[in-house]
């Protein structure tokens, strides 16, 4: 999840041999000298027990709180059926209950539902109290509607299943049989899906886990529809009315439309498009692309093989001499076998799928003041809010000789966004106290919030050690 912002353009009906940073590099800024010594002892206490900070800060996160609301919202609407059915809810109900659940969890995949809700969060005014817009920026923990409804749908399939079997053992009709062996199919493939979608799985067997969740997700889609055309046919004879007028009436028919729609509309934007490579070192590749302008705080899933897998990035507008958005850039830093891959040997294709997506960053419009902070190639995503240039900032950046792995022309968006930029060189001055230097420039440049892009354990200790003390600190999760 890389980006970079790009002040040298490309000709779009060539494309370059991968082009080399050396080749008619900028003058390179140099950063100004900082006083800031992070020193630990000088953190206030943390806030609270060491109990309350695990609940709050850790265990009760906003992910978890959507989730367990909407699984709530699901156990109430499950004891309202058994009440209003004296002990036993409807088939037809419980069917009901999991087509729109499944309906919410496949909405909150899709690209443009998701942007719209990062526009209502994010249009909020500065006037408001930052605890309201502290809590607004939350909204990149969508995720946990989508496991949320996911689970549910399952659930009440499962309820689903049962009552169908117990029809089937009433009445053993080829109805009725049909309808059970094409439910236990469907649940076979709620399976899958729900124990790969586990985050240890995740993160071990990415692969494995995107492509149980898409097949899985295919033919379950597949045979809901032949399901749900059987139980349409056969309630209609039995009440005696024609099957698509039934269709209209079924609450089911019509959310299995909005689910298939946003599957078809994602895959309906599948694109191959050329691509520019520029490498930065051995480390680090950006890859230019033209098809259109970019605005920023977007992120873009590519791919080489889009039937296998995808790889998410942030990007960032390229502009041409006249200061004129053309075309987007990405970086893609060494972080696994797609990534080395990709450096190694650089594509001059890729396959673009789905709607740019707004991610986490997007987020920092609700505040009057941040610091951003980034470690190594976490500086990327960070490029794209720089570039806009819409929150005043401090920036620090942790990495390993900056200049010779990302060139100058990433070290030179740094510095003219945040001329005072705190760039530490692991290298030279060794790792610093995230957590004690994040705060100290929180303090110098009396910031709202704190935005960090890195690797998952420095992340979550930036945050903890920025939100157990009062400061609103926001990181990427393994489902934003």
């Amino acid at each position: 999840m890389d980006l970079e912002k790009k002040s040298e353009s490309y000709e779009a009906d060539t494309v370059p041999v991968a082009a080399s940073a050396s080749s008619s590099e900028p003058s390179l800024l140099k950063p100004k000298p900082f006083e800031l010594k992070p020193n630990p002892d000088d953190l206030p206490d943390k806030t609270g027990t060491k109990l309350s900070r695990y609940l709050f800060y850790n265990f009760l996160s906003t992910y978890r709180k959507i989730f367990g609301v909407i699984f709530f919202a699901n156990l109430a609407t499950f004891i309202a059926f058994v009440i209003k059915n004296n002990g036993t809810p409807l088939i037809t109900d419980v069917a009901s209950a999991s087509s729109a659940n499944l309906m919410s969890a496949i909405l909150f995949r899709q690209e443009n539902f998701v942007n719209l809700w990062y526009e209502v969060a994010v249009h909020m005014p500065h006037w408001l109290p930052l605890g309201v817009r502290r809590r607004l920026a939350k909204v990149f923990h969508y995720g946990g509607a989508h496991s949320g409804s996911g689970t549910s749908a399952v659930v009440w399939f499962i309820l689903y299943v049962v009552l169908a079997t117990k029809e089937y053992v009433d009445r053993p009709t080829t109805d009725t049989r049909t309808n059970l062996i094409l439910s236990y199919i469907i649940i076979t493939m709620f399976t899958f899906i729900i124990f790969s979608a586990h985050p240890r799985f995740r993160v071990i067997f990415h692969d494995y886990f995107e492509a149980s969740h898409r097949y899985s997700g295919w033919v379950a889609l597949i045979v809901f529809w032949i399901h749900n055309g059987l139980v349409a046919h056969t309630y209609a004879k039995e009440e005696g009315i024609n099957t698509g007028l039934y269709f209209a009436k079924s609450p089911n028919f019509w959310f299995f439309c909005i689910s298939t729609s946003c599957t078809l509309l994602s895959w309906s934007r599948l694109r191959r498009h050329d691509v520019y490579p520029e490498i930065l070192s051995d480390h680090a590749i950006r890859l230019h692309f033209k098809y259109r302008p970019m605005q920023p705080f977007y992120g873009l899933k590519v791919s080489t093989r889009p039937l296998l897998e995808w790889h998410a990035f942030a990007t960032i507008p390229d502009e041409d001499e006249n200061g004129k958005i053309n075309g987007f850039s990405v970086v893609v830093s060494n972080a696994g076998d797609w990534t080395r891959e990709t450096i190694m040997n650089p594509p001059k294709k890729l396959w673009v799928r789905g709607y740019p997506l707004h991610g986490l960053l997007y987020t920092s419009r609700l505040f009057k003041r941040i610091v951003v902070v980034a470690t190594g190639s976490g500086i990327g995503p960070c490029l794209s809010l720089l570039y806009a240039d819409c929150t005043p900032r401090r920036v620090l950046w942790s990495t390993p000789h900056p200049e010779t792995t990302y060139g100058p022309k990433i070290m030179n968006a740094v510095l003219k966004a945040d001329p005072d930029a705190i760039v530490w060189n692991t290298r030279t001055l060794g790792r610093p106290d995230m957590v004690a230097l994040t705060y100290q420039l929180v303090l110098e440049s009396k910031a709202e919030a704190v935005f960090i892009i890195s690797n998952p354990k420095v992340t979550k200790k930036v945050v903890y050690g920025m939100e157990t003390r009062g400061i609103p600190a926001y990181g990427a999760i393994f489902d934003s």
